[in-house]
């Protein structure tokens, strides 16, 4: 008898491709946390000033307070001599400068912690969003 020569099957099985979508899954994942992890790094480092500012903008409003308040009231109490409200009016101003130059601080503070968003690991997941959006508008 004569045995027809067996054809080996090149095709990949289906655990086959499975496991390299897995793979390749993993593989996507592994990279896109290494840069986060690593954006974060970075700006953690450039955070320093950005807390610096916070801290100074809390140390400013809370000394303010309790030092600085009493007297300034005191002195603008004396602007106000004989009238009934004139402890008032002190408070009021004093306190509506205080909460001006604490603002100030706080503003500059949040804009230096709102920069150390991970740019580049964001702007990497929009791409890879649609370029498999993309990918699979055209295979439909």
């Amino acid at each position: 008898m004569i045995e027809a020569p067996q054809m080996e099957n090149t095709e990949p099985t289906l655990g086959d491709l499975l496991g390299e979508i897995r793979d390749e899954v993993f593989e996507f994942l592994q990279t896109r946390v290494q840069m986060l992890v690593s954006e974060v790094h970075e700006n953690f480092v450039y955070s320093k000033k950005a807390v610096i500012y916070g801290v100074l903008a809390v140390t400013l409003l809370f000394t303010a307070y309790l030092l600085l308040t009493l007297a300034l009231v005191g002195l603008v109490a004396v602007a106000f001599r004989g009238s009934p409200y004139a402890w008032f009016a002190s408070f009021l101003i004093v306190g509506l400068l205080w909460s001006i130059l604490g603002t100030m601080f706080a503003i500059a503070a949040r804009a230096d912690f709102k920069g150390l968003a991970p740019r580049r690991t964001i702007k990497v997941l929009k791409e890879d969003k649609s370029v498999l959006t993309t990918g699979a508008m055209n295979q439909s």
